[in-house]
C-alpha cells in the first residue's frame, strides 16, 4: 500500500476532527531585507482617536492628566547642564517589570470608546489592535542583529489582537541587568524631567521623584496597506509652541545618547539608534525627536533635534544603512501573514509568532495559559454588547 495514500487519508480525517483541536502552525516568514525592498507601501497619516493616563500607582484614567509640556532651555543661554544622575537611586520609583500588563490599558480605553469609534463599530472587526512598541519591533526586524521577539496573536469578534511575550532570553537579561544599565535607564527618564513642565508656560522641576509608573498614552488609528490599525503608544510631551496643536503633530519624543567624537561613532549611531528612533516616531506621526547628548559623567551638554522625516537622509548613501521601505514592507508582510494564519475566532486560542535574528518568523499554537492574553472582563463586556447594532426605539 502506498504510504503517501495513508498519510493523505490521515490528513483528511484530521480536518474533520472537532473544533477544539489546535490548528496546525502556518509556514514561516523570511526576514531578509533584500526581500522587502521596493516602493514604500501605503501608510495612512495617523489620527488620534483619544488618550489615557497612568498615575503614580499605575492606575488607568481615561484622560490627559499625565500629559507634560515641552519646555527646553532658552537657545540663547549657556546651554543645558543637566545632571542625569541626580536623584539616583533615592528619588526613583521604577515600574514593577514583573507585572505583565499585556494590552490591558489599551483594552480599558477600547471598552470605554467602542461605540464611538471613527469608522463605526464594524471598523474594529477588520482592524489589528496592538501597542506602538510591538509595531516598532516589526519595523526594525529586517535590520535587527541582537534581540529576538515573540508576539502572541488572538482573533476575537473579527479583530486581530497582538501582544508581546517576553522571551526567556529577554527575561534572563532583565533579571541580570547590571547596575550601570539600570542607571542609564533612569537617566533617560531624568532627561524628560529636565525638559518637561507640568503646565503650559511653566518651568521644569527636576527636584521631584522620577516615577516610571506615570505615563500619558495616545490612541491612534492608521492603515498600513490593506490593514486597518488601532494602536497606542506612550508620548513624552506636547509642544505648546508648535504651529499645529493638533495631535500627534504637536508631540515631541525625548531621547538621550552618549556624546559622539568620531565619524565612526556617528555612523554607528545613524545605522542603529536612529533606525529605532525613526520607527518609534514615524508610526504615530510624531514629527521631532529631541536628543540630549551626555558625557561620561552623566551630564547633558548639548541638544539636537532630529526631524523624523529627515532621519533616513543620514543613511541614504550608506551601503550598510537601513531603508524605511524595507521596514514598512516587512511590517505589512507580517500583518498579512498573521491575518491569514490566525483564522479561528477564539480569544482563548493563541498563535505565538517567534523570531530570532538570522532566522525566519515561526509560529506555534497554544490554548489558554500561559499565552492567552485577552482578559475575561474584556471578552465578557464585548460579548454582552455584540453585535453592536444601532439601538432601535422599543415600540410603545
Amino acid at each position: 500500500m502506498d504510504p503517501r495514500g495513508t498519510k493523505r487519508g490521515a490528513e483528511k480525517t484530521e480536518v474533520a476532527e472537532p473544533r477544539n483541536k489546535l490548528p496546525r502552525p502556518a509556514p514561516s516568514l523570511p526576514t531578509d531585507p533584500a526581500l522587502y525592498s521596493g516602493p514604500f507601501p501605503f501608510y495612512r497619516r495617523p489620527s488620534e482617536l483619544g488618550c489615557f493616563s497612568l498615575d503614580a500607582q499605575r492606575q488607568y484614567h481615561g484622560d490627559a492628566r499625565a500629559l507634560r509640556y515641552y519646555s527646553p532651555p532658552p537657545t540663547n543661554g549657556p546651554g543645558p547642564n543637566f545632571d542625569l544622575r541626580d536623584g539616583y537611586p533615592d528619588r526613583y520609583q521604577p515600574r514593577d517589570e514583573e507585572v505583565q500588563e499585556r494590552l490591558d490599558h489599551l483594552l480599558c480605553w477600547l471598552l470605554e470608546h467602542r461605540g464611538r469609534l471613527e469608522g463605526g463599530p464594524g471598523w474594529l472587526a477588520e482592524a489589528i489592535v496592538t501597542w506602538r512598541g510591538h509595531l516598532t519591533k516589526l519595523l526594525t526586524t529586517p535590520y535587527e542583529r541582537q534581540e529576538g521577539w515573540q508576539l502572541a496573536a488572538s482573533r476575537f469578534q473579527g479583530t486581530l489582537y497582538l501582544s508581546e511575550v517576553e522571551t526567556p532570553k529577554a527575561r534572563a537579561q532583565r533579571l541580570a541587568r547590571p547596575p550601570l544599565l539600570r542607571e542609564l535607564m533612569y537617566m533617560g527618564y531624568k532627561f524628560e524631567q529636565y525638559m518637561c513642565a507640568d503646565k503650559p508656560g511653566s518651568s521644569p522641576d527636576p527636584s521631584g521623584e522620577v516615577n516610571t509608573n506615570v505615563a500619558f498614552c495616545s490612541v491612534l488609528r492608521s492603515r498600513l496597506g490593506s490593514h486597518p490599525l488601532l494602536f497606542s503608544g506612550e508620548v513624552d510631551c506636547t509642544d505648546p509652541q508648535t504651529p499645529s496643536t493638533q495631535p500627534p503633530t504637536c508631540y515631541v519624543e525625548l531621547k538621550t545618547s552618549k556624546e559622539m567624537h568620531s565619524p565612526g561613532q556617528w555612523r554607528s549611531f545613524y545605522r542603529h539608534k536612529l533606525l529605532k528612533w525613526w520607527a518609534q516616531s514615524f508610526l504615530p506621526g510624531v514629527p521631532n525627536v529631541v536628543a540630549g547628548f551626555r558625557n561620561p559623567e552623566g551630564f547633558v551638554s548639548s541638544l539636537k533635534t532630529f526631524p523624523t522625516m529627515k532621519m533616513f537622509d543620514y543613511v541614504r548613501n550608506d551601503r550598510d544603512g537601513w531603508n524605511p521601505s524595507v521596514c514598512m514592507n516587512f511590517c505589512a508582510a507580517f500583518l498579512s501573514f498573521a491575518q491569514s494564519t490566525v483564522v479561528q475566532d477564539d480569544p482563548r486560542l493563541v498563535h505565538l509568532f517567534s523570531w530570532e535574528p538570522g532566522g525566519p518568523v515561526t509560529v506555534s499554537v497554544h490554548r489558554d495559559a500561559p499565552y492567552a492574553f485577552l482578559p475575561i472582563w474584556y471578552v465578557e463586556a464585548m460579548t454582552q454588547d455584540f453585535p453592536s447594532s444601532p439601538k432601535t426605539p422599543s415600540p410603545k
